[in-house]
C-alpha cells in the first residue's frame, strides 16, 4: 500500500512493501526524479537492502557452525513493512522477525525506515534495534534509482556525478557472481566530475569505498534541475545501473558491502558487518534533495 507525504512544492510516495520510496515529484512541473521501475529494463525503485548489502558466496554464510542461505541485498525488500507513525512530514515503517526471516536469519531485531520531507529535501534514515540476547550482526543501505535523464529532449550522455570534493576513485571489481574479485580499477584521477557513460556497468555496479566526499550531485549542464544525495557516515558508495541502460542511474548510499571471492563466509568476519550488543540501536541517514 502507498502513503504519501506532501507540501506545497513536493510529493512523495512509499510503498509498503519493503518500504520502498516509489515516487518523488516535484509538483508544479509534474517531475518525477524516482525511476518507476519498468519490468522489462530493471523493476526496482529505491530498494531497501538489510540484513546484507551485496552478494554472499553461494548466496550463503555461516553463523554459529551453521549455514543459513539468503538472496543478494537480504530480505527486507521482499517484506511486508508495518506503517508505525503517520505525520504531515514524516513516515515511518517497521519491520520485526518473523519464522520465514528466523529461517535464514537467527536474529531478533527491529528496522525502522523513516521518511521525512522537509521543503526541498527527502531524509531516509535506517534505525536498527537488537532484540535478540546475543550480538546481531547485520548490514544496511539504500539502493534510490533516479530517472535520467530529468527531462524530455534532454541527453544521458550529458548527466554527471559530482563529488563533492576531488577524488581518485577505483571501483572494486565485481565476478560474475557479484563477489568483490580483489582487483581494482581506475575510473577518476584527482578530479570531482564523473560523466555518465552506460559501459561502466559492464562489469556491474561501480563500488567504491573510503571517500573523502560527503555528498554528490547527479545533473546536466542543459538541465534545470540537480539531485543532491547526501550519505554521511555511509562507508560505502555504490553506482548502478543495468548494462547500455540510458533510462536511470542508482546512487547506493552502503553501510555493507557485497562479500570477496574466497572468503571463508562467516558472517562475523565479513567486511562491512555491524555488531551490535543486545538491547544497542544504530542509526543513519541518507538524504535527497532537488536544487
Amino acid at each position: 500500500m502507498l502513503y504519501f507525504l506532501e507540501n506545497d512544492n513536493y510529493k512523495v510516495g512509499v510503498d509498503t512493501l519493503g518500504a520502498e520510496l516509489h515516487h518523488f515529484i516535484k509538483k508544479d512541473e509534474n517531475l518525477e526524479f524516482i525511476w518507476q521501475a519498468d519490468p522489462k529494463v530493471w523493476a526496482g525503485h529505491a530498494p531497501n537492502l538489510f540484513p546484507i548489502v551485496g552478494e554472499l558466496p553461494g548466496q550463503q554464510y555461516t553463523f554459529e557452525d551453521k549455514v543459513y542461505e539468503m538472496k543478494r541485498h537480504g530480505f527486507a525488500r521482499r517484506k511486508e513493512f508495518k506503517l508505525v507513525n503517520e505525520k504531515s512530514d514524516k513516515l515511518v515503517f517497521e519491520l520485526t522477525e518473523d519464522e520465514e526471516t528466523l529461517a535464514q536469519y537467527p536474529f531478533q531485531f527491529r528496522l525502522l525506515i523513516a521518511y521525512t520531507l522537509d521543503e526541498n529535501r527527502l531524509s531516509v534514515s535506517y534505525h536498527v534495534t537488537n532484540s535478540s540476547e546475543q550480538a546481531l550482526y547485520f548490514s544496511v543501505g539504500g539502493h534510490p534509482g533516479f530517472k535520467v535523464p530529468f527531462y524530455p529532449g534532454e541527453r544521458y550522455e550529458d548527466y554527471f556525478i559530482e563529488f563533492e570534493q576531488e577524488e581518485t576513485l577505483h571501483r572494486h571489481l565485481l565476478t560474475d557472481q557479484g563477489l568483490l574479485s580483489g582487483e581494482t580499477e581506475l575510473i577518476l584521477e584527482q578530479g570531482s566530475v564523473l560523466p555518465l557513460n552506460p559501459s561502466f556497468f559492464d562489469k556491474d555496479a561501480l563500488v567504491l569505498k573510503r571517500l573523502k566526499s560527503e555528498k554528490v550531485l547527479l545533473g546536466s549542464p542543459a538541465s534545470a534541475r540537480r539531485i543532491e544525495v547526501a550519505f554521511k557516515d555511509f562507508p560505502y558508495l555504490g553506482i548502478w545501473a543495468k548494462p547500455d541502460t540510458t533510462q536511470y542511474v542508482c546512487i547506493e548510499p552502503w553501510c555493507g558491502i557485497a562479500s570477496r571471492e574466497g572468503e571463508s563466509g562467516e558472517l562475523k568476519e565479513k567486511e562491512g558487518i555491524n555488531q551490535l550488543a543486545p538491547g544497542q540501536s544504530f542509526e543513519r541517514t541518507y538524504s535527497i534533495t532537488v536544487l
